[in-house]
C-alpha cells in the first residue's frame, strides 16, 4: 500500500495529513474550515484514496494559511506516498460536470511544480469561504507534490458548483495518474529515466 503521514507545524498552524493512494475514497477531515472539508472529500471520494486532515490554524485572522498549508502538506504526503512513481501512469485528466457548471483537469506526475489555474468564479464568497483560497490550495499542494496541473472551469453560473468540478476532476486525474500500470511494472514513465 502506498502509503504516507505528513506533519506541518509554523506559528500559523499545525496540520497532520494522511493520505493511502490505494484506498477506498473514505476520509476524515477536521480543517476547521466546513467548505475546504467538503472539497477535500471530492478529491478522496472520486480519487479512491484516503485522506485524513487534522488542522489547527489561526482562522481568526482569516482561513487563507490554514487553506494554503493543507494544501502544501497534502502535496507532501502525496509525494511521499507515490515514491519513485515506477509503474504510474504518469498522466491524468478528467472531466466533470455538475448541473451548468463543467471543468476539465489534467496533470502529470512530471517532478516539476506548475499550475495554470483558468477559473473565474461567478462570486467572490462561497458562504463564508473566499474562493481566491482555491488557487492557493493548489499552488501549495503542486508546489510540493511536483507536478504540473492544469485547471480550467469550462463554464458555470454557480461558484460552488463551479468549485465542486474542480475539486472531483482533479481526484479522478490524480487518481488516473498515480494508478499503477502492469505493463509498465517496474519501469521509470520517462524517457529521461527519472521524474
Amino acid at each position: 500500500m502506498r502509503k504516507a503521514e505528513v506533519s506541518r507545524n509554523t506559528l500559523e498552524t499545525q496540520i497532520v495529513v494522511s493520505i493511502n493512494l490505494d484506498g477506498t475514497g473514505a476520509s476524515q477531515l477536521a480543517s476547521g474550515l466546513g467548505f475546504l472539508d467538503h472539497m477535500i472529500d471530492q478529491i478522496a471520494r472520486h480519487g479512491m484514496m484516503d485522506i485524513k486532515v487534522e488542522a489547527k490554524g489561526d482562522l481568526h485572522i482569516d482561513a487563507h494559511h490554514t487553506v494554503e498549508d493543507v494544501g502544501i502538506t497534502l502535496g507532501q504526503a502525496f509525494a511521499k506516498a507515490i515514491g519513485d512513481k515506477k509503474g504510474v501512469r504518469r498522466y491524468g485528466h478528467s472531466y466533470v460536470p455538475l448541473d451548468e457548471a463543467l471543468s476539465r483537469v489534467v496533470l502529470d506526475l512530471s517532478g516539476r511544480p506548475g499550475l495554470e489555474f483558468g477559473v473565474e468564479f461567478k462570486r467572490a464568497r462561497i458562504g463564508d469561504f473566499d474562493v481566491d483560497l482555491i488557487h492557493e490550495f493548489f499552488q501549495g499542494f503542486v508546489n510540493h507534490a511536483l507536478v504540473t496541473l492544469h485547471i480550467d472551469n469550462l463554464r458555470g453560473d454557480n461558484a460552488h458548483h463551479q468549485s465542486e468540478t474542480i475539486f472531483k476532476a482533479f481526484g479522478r486525474a490524480l487518481r488516473m495518474a498515480a494508478e499503477l500500470d502492469p505493463r509498465m511494472a517496474g519501469i521509470m514513465p520517462s524517457t529521461k529515466g527519472s521524474l
